[in-house]
C-alpha cells in the first residue's frame, strides 16, 4: 500500500468539482494508481455510497452517472483495511479527541499513521491534523 485515500479525493473523480487545484491534485492521484495503489479505511464504501445516495436523492446527479463511476472505481487498485474496526473506539478516537476531527476522519489518520505512508485528502482539517501528525499529503 502506497498510500491512504480519503473520500474528498474520491468525490472529486466522480463529480469533478471543486477548485481547479482540487481537481488538479484529484487527477493526480487518480493517474498515481495506475502505478500503485491505495488503502482504505472501512467505512470509505459507507462514505462514498453515502454521498451518491444523497446527489442521486436531491436530483443532481442521474444512477446511470453513478454506476459508470462504480464502474471506473472497480478497475482502481484500492484495497479496504480490515483493522480499522479493531480501532475505532481506541486509536481512532483519541485522534478524533486530539484533533477535532470527526471519527471517520480520523480514521484515515489513524490508517496513514499505523502503516507509516501518506494521505491523499482535500480536506483542509486532516490536513491540518495530519501535518500535526507528522503524515504527509501524497503527490
Amino acid at each position: 500500500m502506497n498510500f491512504v485515500l480519503d473520500t474528498s479525493v474520491t468525490m472529486r473523480w466522480c463529480f469533478g468539482d471543486g477548485s481547479p487545484s482540487d481537481r488538479e491534485y484529484a487527477r493526480k492521484v487518480l493517474d498515481a494508481l495506475e502505478g500503485t495503489s491505495a488503502i482504505v479505511p472501512v467505512t470509505w464504501g459507507l462514505e462514498v455510497a453515502n454521498v451518491i445516495a444523497r446527489t442521486e436523492t436531491r436530483g443532481l446527479w442521474p444512477k446511470t452517472r453513478s454506476e459508470q463511476f462504480l464502474e471506473m472505481l472497480s478497475h482502481t487498485d484500492i484495497k479496504v483495511d480490515e483493522d480499522t474496526y479493531a480501532r475505532a473506539l481506541s486509536d481512532t478516537l483519541e485522534l478524533a479527541r486530539r484533533h477535532k476531527l470527526s471519527a471517520y476522519d480520523a480514521s484515515y489518520l489513524e490508517l496513514a499513521l499505523r502503516l507509516e505512508i501518506s494521505l491523499a485528502t482535500l480536506d483542509e482539517n486532516l490536513l491540518k491534523a495530519a501535518k500535526k501528525a507528522g503524515v504527509k499529503k501524497f503527490v
